[in-house]
């Protein structure tokens, strides 16, 4: 009887163990995944950021032809609301891409156009997921205003 004793005292200590140990697990992988899924929005706001650096750039050395922008990121240029625009796809590897094997998109809108002047020419550039959900969204400008480049 005594043997039986210590026998049952010892499977519950066992079981006490691996119950500490499940919950010590769990608690690590719900960490582990909030680190992954923090790393992966990390890594997104940082390749949006070099691209919308690549698009604000270009179209204030284009002067603001969303044509040329559109060409020399790899995209199409078009028209979104009446304005003119630039729409370039990305993959999930941040490479210009097509529609249909897109992830990304960037889209530049050209606001009111150039009356002379040197007064600058505005732009609209926005990031973001083709889920809807926004990266990065910046105002860009091209031209001269009173001799200071914008």
């Amino acid at each position: 009887m005594n043997v039986r004793s210590r026998s049952t005292l010892f499977l519950i200590e066992q079981l006490i163990v691996i119950a500490i140990f499940a919950l010590c697990a769990a608690a690590c992988a719900k960490i582990l995944t909030a680190a992954y899924f923090s790393a992966a929005d990390s890594r997104d706001l940082s390749n949006a950021l070099h691209i919308a650096e690549s698009g604000a750039e270009s179209f204030k050395a284009t002067g603001g032809d969303t044509g040329k922008v559109a060409e020399i990121l790899g995209g199409v240029s078009g028209s979104v609301d009446g304005a003119d625009a630039a729409i370039v796809y990305y993959n999930d590897r941040w490479l210009a891409c097509g529609e249909d094997s897109a992830c990304y998109r960037l889209r530049l809108i050209k606001g009111a156009p150039d009356t002379g002047g040197g007064r600058p020419v505005y732009g609209e550039l926005s990031i973001e997921k083709l889920t809807g959900e926004p990266i990065i969204a910046l105002t860009v400008a091209a031209g001269d205003r009173g001799g200071d480049t914008v």
